[in-house]
């Protein structure tokens, strides 16, 4: 029998004690989302437990212990989320299409209406010490007289001891504790009572005026067998379609609806709804342009001050490069800010201290389309060339100096050395990197919404701006867009965008081999 030393006994039994409370976790969290009917959630926290749990028993699986972290965050931040995302593009998750179909119903058959002769109550409020309430209803059709909490009613007996009339006038003043309450203490509570729904014989009494309540009928019923829902009222059946109740008889459609698989309505509608075609096309056309831009602009600046500081006779060198990292040191953000104060029409530095003294003009940076796209390349080239810099800096330096003395001895000007000797070794190592930040500033949020918030608008869209990219327009979309949320349109646009990236990307793995054969060349 293999020994066990106290060592690894106290190894052993840390380890099975945190398994335990993972495992208790996990059936608790299980247990509750099984009941809420998140099913896949539950099943996946289960099989997630029972690999951890083989994984740290087995010591045949012992080096994989050392992958469970990676593995638990790589599901947890990256597979979850496409896999997700891929999902809500192809359901109507959005605003009205929030709840699953039986919270939808529950939310309809809440929904109540006021027969033609509805019966009604005067009411008496009374309070406790301890801040409870109670309403004594009196039925003004009836000699009934009820007892409620808000929630609970039960039919009384006015005259029995329990309740006490001290003035003689017919209302009770007092009775187990309440006393009776002014009209003045009834208006402070108005919202709770207006709150109250409680039911007698199948319909809902409430609160109509200061003065009495009112019988309320619900107004929808499920039916379970037709998986429809009837109005009450009219008589009128609803249909699901598509997430939505929708008559039979008419056009009519009842709130909240459900989410609901579409397949491919959302990808269809991105290419086929005018409203969503023509913004989508001209922001998939602005995003290309912007990430182009932004890559070749900040390349050439960067590449530029790079050229000048590789001079060995170049002073201060130290100090130029110092100032020049400072924007790439600053965050983001806080620049973006700053450049907005810049760019601002009236106030802004760039109109007050440029522009008009020198030009005598004004321009609207956030209000003409060209001069806003203008704008946020002057920002990203502002945020983008000290990082170009710093790697064609560190790749001229890795070029030999041979080179370019025997490109002198045979004649050639600093142009041609510069085309035939520096560009094609520099792009060895830079041209993946400038797939890459294309890649990157084909997704630049940030600079886009801190800048220009999208805006100008585009005339004739609802959601998107003039410099608005996929990124943002698909935030609009999801978040911002007139008070309504796509999440579904908006997913399906993510998955557009994903499928780009994942293009570039690869294109980006080719072109490194090809450079890499290249270099072994040289």
């Amino acid at each position: 029998m293999k020994k066990i030393n106290n060592g690894n006994l106290l190894g052993i039994s840390i380890k099975i004690l945190l398994l335990g409370v993972l495992d208790a976790v996990v059936i608790w969290a299980s247990t509750t989302l099984f009941l809420q009917t998140e099913y896949g959630f539950a099943a996946a926290l289960i099989v997630g437990a029972s690999l951890i749990n083989y994984i740290f028993l087995n010591d045949r699986t012992y080096p994989l212990r050392y992958m469970v972290p990676g593995m638990i965050f790589l599901f947890a931040f990256v597979i979850y989320p496409i896999g997700y995302t891929f999902y809500i593009s192809f359901t109507n998750y959005g605003t009205g299409h929030i709840l699953n179909k039986k919270q939808a119903i529950r939310n309809i058959e809440s929904q109540y209406f006021q027969p033609e002769d509805p019966v009604s109550y005067s009411f008496n409020a009374y309070k406790s010490e301890e801040g409870d309430m109670r309403v004594i209803l009196k039925s003004r059709e009836s000699e009934e007289t009820l007892l409620t909490d808000g929630e609970t009613i039960e039919k009384v007996d006015l005259t029995g001891d329990r309740f006490v009339d001290e003035d003689g006038d017919g209302v009770v003043d007092k009775f187990g504790g309440f006393h009776l309450m002014n009209r003045s203490e009834i208006i402070q509570s108005l919202q709770q009572l207006q709150e109250w729904k409680p039911e007698v014989n199948g319909s809902s009494i409430r609160m109509s005026s200061l003065n009495r309540f009112d019988q309320r009928i619900p107004q929808y019923e499920y039916l379970k067998e037709k998986d429809a829902i009837r109005d009450r009222k009219t008589g009128e059946l609803f249909r699901p379609v598509e997430g939505t109740f929708t008559s039979t008889t008419s056009n009519r459609t009842l709130d909240p609806g459900f989410k609901e698989t579409v397949g491919l309505k959302n990808f269809n509608r991105i290419f086929t709804d005018p409203l969503i075609t023509g913004p989508f096309f001209r922001v998939f056309t602005w995003t290309f342009i912007w990430a182009l831009l932004s890559v070749l602009t900040t390349f050439a600046l960067g590449l530029g001050i790079a050229l000048v500081l590789n001079d060995d006779k170049l002073y201060l060198k130290p100090l130029y490069k110092g100032l020049l990292i400072l924007p790439y040191a600053i965050p983001a953000f806080i620049s973006a800010l700053i450049w907005r104060g810049f760019f601002n029409t009236n106030v802004g530095i760039i109109n007050t201290k440029l522009m008009q003294p020198l030009f005598g003009l004004s321009p609207g940076w956030f209000q003409d389309p060209m001069l806003a796209k203008v704008a946020v390349l002057i920002v990203n080239l502002w945020l983008g060339f000290p990082y170009m810099m710093i790697v064609c800096l560190g790749a001229l330096q890795s070029i030999q100096p041979e080179f370019y003395e025997v490109a002198k001895v045979d004649g050639a000007s600093p142009w041609q050395q510069f085309k035939k000797i520096t560009m094609p070794l520099l792009m060895i190592s830079i041209a993946p990197l400038l797939i890459g930040s294309f890649a990157f500033n084909f997704n630049n949020f940030n600079i886009i919404y801190l800048v220009t918030r999208g805006e100008p608008p585009i005339v004739g869209a609802t959601t998107a701006g003039s410099t608005d990219i996929l990124i943002s327009y698909t935030y609009k979309l999801a978040f911002g867009g007139q008070g309504a949320t796509q999440y579904g349109l908006a997913a399906a646009i993510s998955i557009i965008i994903f499928l780009i990236i994942g293009t570039i990307s690869a294109i980006n793995f080719h072109y490194t081999g090809a450079l890499e054969e290249m270099s072994e060349n040289v």
